[in-house]
């Protein structure tokens, strides 16, 4: 019988490639006068260096080719009128943003959508570049006349097919209310008034069936007050002006119709697109919803929701020229990783439709501030776009196999279908249903069990033994890269003057997160190597008579080959976990796991009785990897990227998280990843010269990353990627700030970006005072840390413009069993076009809304955010400013009516905050003097200019 080195499931079966060092074999001799051979543990630094700088620029190229290579921008004569043409919609781009930010109520936005009556006040400028743009006439003073999304639309209608149909409705939505289950508005009541749409059709003329059934391709006109919206959304609405047009001269070849929805109202609430699905007459017809937006400015315009029917999807993989779409995205924004919203939740929440969600993500970190300007969008960006939406359009408009629901009928079941759906560098769209893709899990998991439990079996204690190490090494690295990354973060915020110095130069994460992430798991691998070698050498020791060189060759040999299999452990766990709570990203555990056993399996692997260790091929390693660097690298390079950018607004509620959370989080993401993806290649650094080298390399990385930070040698924010600041005017009512009865007026500075505003109070001066202090309730988000001055705060505002709230009626309904409380209350807004209100849940369990006579909030089940229901208003110019509220008193309220002598409650019964989009004369100074690094931000629950407050207590 021949004596077996130490057990494992697979060895080499021949020597090594060319490529690799070369193996000096030994004869040795053991105790039964058998004999082995024995391969040198060696391998070269220098071509593990090679490999290692091969996969980055591998990793990089995936990423470019994937995300920032995009296609020619076409002119009208290259495209013809039947193709999309970039240039004729950068003209549409131009003018949108000309007119400045255009939020709801705002002149601007009419000036977007349509002409009222008061045309002359608009400017007889814009009137004449519109009459040679569109060759439209511009009549004065006839209400109702075409601006200029409208007077685009009448072009389209007036230069479309003979053969098709184009209709332009100008549609005004009344008042109503949304309420969405999920996302960031989950629990709010949203109510709305006075807001214009614009609705164009498109259908074959002669087929009048086709409009029984339509695709509806939808984006918001209306902007954020702090930015003119080049992409967000006036790429958007560009790229559907051009869509149009072109879809006008393919109509008389549909089966469907095809509706374009020039919504206002998203940047409020989702209300454009609610108002829409509940009150349009089309909105009936409609099987099919694609929505187009932006969470920064131009590049590759990625599909990041689809469903719940793959209809839609299945369209875009099958005809698509630059297909780009990540279930990632999905996965995540779902999870709320990112909180936003688009009008897609409200079409499939409310209107209950399937389709598809397109955002472009480029240069996150502009979104909704003034950065958001024509001048940063990538040329490409909307040719991308306009191609893909052309392709699909054409493929769904033509189809006869339109989806009448979301839903398909399985076993007697109305069930959703899902799936997954990736692309490969923005040049092939895998995509899957969720029950293949449980099947291929279920099957790669069962077969990957079936070869560990043989692998245990056949090696017995030993091996279960060097398994459990190995997990040890596994578990080594993922503490110690996080470890090592963690401490960083710690430290940024203590020696440079921002938290996050990184953000205007993304590429320093590498020194600063990645390093340490690398250095730590390389540290904890090697940690666990040693340990693994202790064990595998009194293995052999007892089983085998070598020499201690030999022995020590074999026990690398054998260590290396665990540590590399300890990648197939976790990523296993990953996929079993994934399967399990169906999540669609579970395929990156799939290709992280099949393609490096598969090499391992196929070219590591023997049957031969007697298995000689040998040094792991680095043929193994590159066929291992270069499947999973091609699907992911690009992936996760953007991910990066996009976390990056999100800091710039991470802190929702200023000063209410500790300034190091959003780089702790960062760090603790790229150590995961790090660890996860680099398992396989660490491995083989063991057996060469090059851990020493690669270590110090890295240190005087993450020491150099640190002095540039902490020199100011380059900058936290630029001019482009700037801090998002806000400068509100505060006239507070509530009667609280201070004890005083009379409105407290003074402006606040504030930042959604982590860090203190020491450098910018320097340059601003204006009397601001730093500190948390003085805790401002803003009703949905407070200010823990912000700057405040009441110099020179009287001007730009009146006592008229403070918003009421009346008490007209405080009664007990006798009639019954329950003696309810309910209380009448209103509220007049002054004028305001913007209303922030919360009613204290723990007093009232339900209430009422009407605007006028009309009922738009009735008595139901009502859901509290933190113990506040949360109700926003916004409307335009001609909205109504006063409502009339019920409040139904919940039975356990510590007050009755009628008492008013019982202890005062710190939280109001009524919080409330109404905006103005305008500037008063001290505001406007501070404006000014802002430094070029900061940029003013508006979110869904960020305050305008000018902001006043009131409350009504509890005790009334």
């Amino acid at each position: 019988m021949r004596n077996r080195t130490q057990p494992e499931s697979s060895s080499s079966s021949s020597s090594a490639s060319k490529s690799e060092p070369r193996a000096t074999d030994e004869q040795i001799k053991t105790s039964s006068n058998d004999s082995i051979h024995v391969s040198s543990a060696k391998r070269s630094g220098l071509v593990w260096t090679v490999v290692f700088a091969t996969l980055i620029c591998a990793s990089y190229g995936v990423y470019y080719y994937q995300y920032e290579h995009m296609p020619p921008p076409l002119t009208a004569e290259q495209a013809g009128r039947r193709g999309f043409s970039e240039l004729e919609a950068m003209k549409h781009v131009k003018a949108l943003t000309q007119l400045g930010p255009h939020a709801v109520g705002s002149d601007a936005l009419d000036r977007a959508l349509q002409k009222h009556s008061s045309c002359a006040s608009l400017g007889s400028a814009f009137e004449s570049k519109l009459e040679n743009m569109f060759s439209v006439t511009v009549i004065e003073n006839t209400p109702a006349q075409t601006f200029y999304v409208l007077a685009a639309s009448q072009k389209i209608k007036e230069s479309k097919h003979w053969e098709a149909d184009v209709e332009v409705d100008f549609f005004h939505a009344k008042s109503g209310a949304n309420r969405v289950g999920t996302g960031v508005f989950k629990g709010k009541t949203l109510i709305y008034s006075d807001l214009n749409h614009i609705v164009l059709r498109i259908l074959p003329k002669y087929a009048s069936e086709a409009g029984e059934n339509a695709i509806l391709v939808s984006s918001h006109i209306d902007t954020v007050s702090a930015g003119e919206g080049a992409g967000d959304c006036s790429s958007c609405v560009a790229v559907m002006l051009e869509l149009a047009r072109v879809m006008s001269q393919w109509a008389h070849e549909f089966k469907n119709a095809v509706i374009f929805l020039f919504n206002t109202g998203e940047e409020e609430g989702l209300n454009g697109a609610h108002s829409f699905v509940t009150q349009h007459p089309w909105s009936t017809t409609i099987r099919v919803a694609v929505d187009l937006e932006a969470m920064g400015i131009g590049g590759r315009s990625a599909l990041f929701q689809a469903g719940p029917n793959l209809w839609a999807v299945e369209n875009f993989a099958a005809v698509a020229k630059y297909p780009s779409g990540q279930i990632i995205g999905q996965d995540l924004f779902a999870s709320g990783v990112f909180e936003t919203a688009t009008d897609f939740q409200v079409y499939t929440e409310v209107a209950g439709l399937s389709g598809l969600d397109f955002a472009y993500t480029d240069k996150s970190a502009v979104y909704h501030t003034k950065n958001d300007r024509l001048d940063l969008l990538k040329p490409g960006s909307l040719q991308h776009l306009g191609e893909n939406m052309l392709d699909f359009l054409l493929q769904t408009a033509s189809s006869t196999s339109i989806p009448k629901g979301n839903a398909v009928e399985e076993e007697g079941k109305t069930v959703h279908e899902t799936g997954v759906y990736f692309d490969i560098l923005g040049k092939y769209m895998v995509l899957y249903h969720q029950h293949f893709a449980n099947m291929l899990h279920n099957s790669v998991i069962l077969q990957s069990l079936l070869i560990w439990t043989a692998s245990l079996v056949m090696g017995g204690y030993p091996a279960a033994v060097s398994l459990a190490l190995t997990c040890l090494s596994a578990i080594l690295m993922l503490v110690l890269s996080i470890s090592f990354s963690v401490v960083i973060a710690f430290i940024l915020p203590q020696i440079s003057s921002s938290p996050v110095p990184y953000v205007a130069s993304p590429w320093l994460t590498v020194g600063l997160f990645a390093a340490p992430a690398f250095l730590g798991a390389l540290t904890g691998q090697h940690l666990g190597y040693i340990v693994l070698k202790a064990y595998l050498a009194n293995q052999y020791s007892k089983r085998m008579q070598l020499s201690p060189v030999h022995q020590a060759a074999l026990v690398k040999l054998e260590a290396e080959r665990w540590l590399f299999k300890s990648g197939f452990l976790q990523w296993l766990i990953l996929l079993a976990l994934g399967n399990y709570y169906k999540i669609g990203s579970t395929y990156m555990a799939l290709v992280w796991l099949v393609p490096p056993a598969f090499a391992y399996g196929f070219l590591e692997a023997t049957l031969t009785p007697v298995r000689l260790t040998r040094p792991l091929k680095l043929a193994t390693l590159l066929l291992g990897l270069a499947v999973p660097v091609l699907v992911s690298a690009g992936n996760i390079i953007r991910l990066a990227n996009v976390l990056v950018a999100t800091l710039v607004r991470f802190d929702r509620n200023p000063g209410g998280t500790p300034e190091w959370l959003g780089n702790v989080i960062f760090a603790v993401v790229i150590a995961v990843v790090s660890c996860l993806t680099l398992v396989y290649l660490l491995s083989y650094v063991h057996l060469s010269g090059a851990k020493g080298p690669i270590a110090f390399a890295s240190f005087i990385l993450v020491g150099l990353s640190i002095i540039m930070v902490s020199s100011g040698i380059i900058p936290p924010f630029s001019e482009e990627t700037a801090r998002a600041v806000n400068i509100v005017h505060i006239v507070d009512a509530s009667g609280k700030f201070g004890g005083k009865q009379e409105p407290s007026s003074y402006i606040a500075l504030y930042s959604a970006t982590p860090g203190k505003l020491t450098k910018e109070v320097e340059q601003i001066k204006e009397g601001f005072v730093c500190g948390r202090d003085n805790v401002i309730d803003f009703v949905t988000s407070s200010m823990k840390y912000g700057c405040l001055t009441d110099d020179n705060s009287e001007g730009g505002w009146s006592q008229s413009d403070i918003p009421t709230i009346h008490v007209n009626s405080d009664t007990v309904d006798t009639e019954g069993n329950e003696n309810e409380r309910i209380t009448q209350v209103s509220i007049d807004m002054k004028g305001a076009k913007r209303l922030t209100l919360a009613i204290n849940a723990k007093e009232i369990e339900d209430f009422t809304f009407k605007v006028g006579s009309e009922e738009l909030v009735p008595r139901d089940a009502k859901s509290s955010i933190y113990g506040w229901h949360i109700i926003e208003f916004s409307g335009g110019k001609n909205a109504a400013s006063k409502f009339e509220i019920a409040l139904y008193w919940a039975k356990n309220s510590t007050r009755t009516a009628g008492n008013s002598n019982g202890k005062e409650k710190q939280q109001p019964l009524v919080k409330l905050r109404t905006d103005f989009d305008r500037l008063t004369p001290k505001t406007e100074r501070v404006l000014s003097k802002l430094p070029p690094w900061c940029s003013l931000f508006e979110g869904s629950i960020s305050s305008q200019p000018l902001s006043f407050l009131n409350s009504l207590p509890v005790n009334f």
